[in-house]
């Protein structure tokens, strides 16, 4: 007697088989990064002079880990992204699949500016603003591996995720969850918004990685803008509208058909 497999449980299989698949690559570019783990330290410290050192036995050792793990989650993303997109394949209509692979490569590509304009930018502003506070009063300059990396590894990641932003505001003007014109009359909403999370997110709580921090988020705050008011729904109202496509068919309470 064949098994009757229910859709949820089958829909959770589905779910861990693809994790396992992510986390096995995950893994396995790890080691591969880590063997290069030494040139990346190295890459990383270019804003800053003197040589690391480690105050602890396993400090060296887990600022590599840190560093080959960002290579591996980097280099992973189109694996990671292959298996988002398959997992809501099926609740897309014809229409949304031709756009889907492409969001998905632009969303890569804006975590990727993101990482690249941190490296170039951000992290030589701040680290020799610190190095320069410290030399200004005669103090000697010795930072830790550790804490060197970890703070690079946290700028990195946190400006690629917020240069998802302007993607994320179009995407919500595309499918009418909101307009431009919301986002503009809640522009000052925005910009506390955008001091408080850069205050809770950045390694250091001074006003000045605060600031490098705010800033670009505003800004990318009014691209989100730009893309809401280019390629959004026209709205005459505040809210979420159903689509008027004729050929997106709605059942009882908006179930979507195929």
């Amino acid at each position: 007697m064949e098994q009757i497999v229910h859709p949820l449980a089958a829909h959770l299989q589905n779910i861990k088989r693809r994790l396992l698949i992510v986390g096995a690559t995950m893994l396995g570019l790890l080691v591969l990064t880590f063997s290069f783990s030494a040139d990346m330290v190295a890459w990383l410290n270019r804003p800053f002079e003197n040589q690391l050192a480690f105050y602890g036995p396993t400090e060296a050792l887990f600022a590599s880990i840190k560093v080959s793990l960002l290579a591996a989650f980097i280099l992973s993303l189109p694996v990671i992204f292959y298996h988002c997109w398959k997992l809501i394949e099926p609740a897309l209509l014809p229409k949304e699949q031709r756009w889907a692979i492409p969001l998905f490569m632009l969303a890569g590509a804006l975590f990727g500016l993101g990482m690249v304009f941190c490296n170039a930018v951000i992290l030589p502003l701040v680290i020799d603003w610190f190095v320069s506070f410290g030399l200004d009063r005669d103090i000697t300059p010795q930072l830790g591996v550790g804490i060197y990396i970890d703070f690079n590894v946290k700028f990195l990641l946190i400006f690629g995720c917020a240069f998802e932003l302007p993607l994320a505001m179009t995407l919500a003007a595309v499918i009418g969850a909101a307009s431009a014109q919301t986002f503009a009359r809640y522009r000052k909403h925005a910009i506390l918004l955008c001091l408080i999370v850069s205050a809770v997110v950045t390694p250091d709580a001074t006003l000045f990685t605060m600031l490098l921090m705010a800033v670009p988020l505003m800004l990318l705050y009014e691209v989100g803008i730009i893309g809401a008011r280019v390629f959004g729904r026209s709205q005459d109202h505040d809210g979420m509208d159903l689509p008027t496509d004729p050929d997106v068919p709605f059942k009882t309470a908006g179930t979507r058909m195929r």
